[in-house]
């Protein structure tokens, strides 16, 4: 149904019932969100303009995003950024979305830091498969005297960080180098930080559309268990942390002991307990470098 003429509170009103029609699990707040790109409207500009209506090109406009979205297309991609850690994040095809449960991983390396009263230091961080560059940037947004580099095999990946760290003032603490996992870093780090890809290979068809669909393959598929990526990650961060450095990565559900004894397997202390997400899932796995 077209939108055409139609006040913004109608419209929304339209795209919310063809996309709960449509199987989407938060139609009304996707709908404000695509009708506020379109516009250049926050909520409380939404509601301020209820009763204006609707040009022909913001018509044509609103349609095309709403066709994005039913066939299954994440709001974040339609809109090409994304908010993480109370940062926005550009998108780009070479980045997974961020997701609430990633922020896990930046609150266990912010809590390790703040116990072993570090959080003032001049830290060094590597952030492996940085993607968007968002566990590093939202790090270095609360480390003040960090400095960090980020790793990813996509050069799209890489740009997309880049251009996030500038957005953010933090580019001139925070780099990236195109390679796979860490095999262009050189120690000593003091945090090493990853969100991998874990996901089973034979579990990727049975993702939402959302992510099967739309994230980059090489940043879900872990192999066969998931796990191959901490196979890698486990004697690097060995090798590259400074004594008593931390290494805190994001695992999938049911994953945390397995990862916890491939650290232990490479030389690292793997005692310290895993922190749960929102969900109460074990998400984020940390390991010690043994001070000798």
């Amino acid at each position: 149904m077209s939108t055409a003429g139609r006040s913004l509170d109608e419209a929304r009103r339209d795209i919310r019932a063809r996309l709960e029609t449509a199987g989407i699990e938060t139609p009304e707040l996707d709908a404000r969100l695509l009708l506020g790109e379109v516009l250049q409207l926050d909520l409380t500009g939404l509601i301020a303009a209820a009763a204006r209506t609707l040009n022909a090109d913001e018509t044509a406009k609103l349609e095309s995003f709403v066709q994005r979205r039913i066939a299954g297309e994440p709001v974040a991609r339609i809109l090409g950024q994304k908010e993480f850690w109370g940062l926005p994040l550009a998108l780009s095809p070479g980045t997974l979305v961020p997701r609430p449960d990633t922020e896990t991983i930046v609150e266990a390396a912010l809590d390790l830091m703040k116990q072993d009263g570090r959080s003032s230091d001049a830290l060094r961080i590597a952030d492996i498969g940085t993607g968007s560059g968002a566990i590093l940037l939202a790090l270095l947004s609360e480390l003040p005297n960090a400095q960090g580099i980020g790793t990813d095999i996509n050069p799209d990946a890489l740009r997309t960080a880049t251009r996030n760290a500038a957005a953010l003032g933090l580019d001139k603490r925070a780099r990236f180098v195109e390679c796979n996992y860490a095999d262009a870093l050189h120690g000593p780090f003091d945090l090493i930080v990853s969100n991998p890809p874990y996901i089973p290979s034979r579990d990727i068809d049975g993702l939402a559309i959302e992510v099967r669909a739309h994230d980059p393959h090489l940043a879900l598929d872990g192999g066969a268990d998931g796990l191959d990526a901490y196979r890698v990650i486990a004697p690097a961060a060995f090798e590259l942390l400074a004594p008593g450095g931390v290494v805190v990565v994001e695992v999938g559900q049911g994953q945390a002991g397995d990862v916890a004894r491939l650290m232990a397997e490479k030389g690292l202390d793997s005692g310290l307990p895993a922190k749960a997400d929102l969900s109460g899932i074990k998400r984020a796995v940390m390991a010690r470098k043994p001070l000798f």
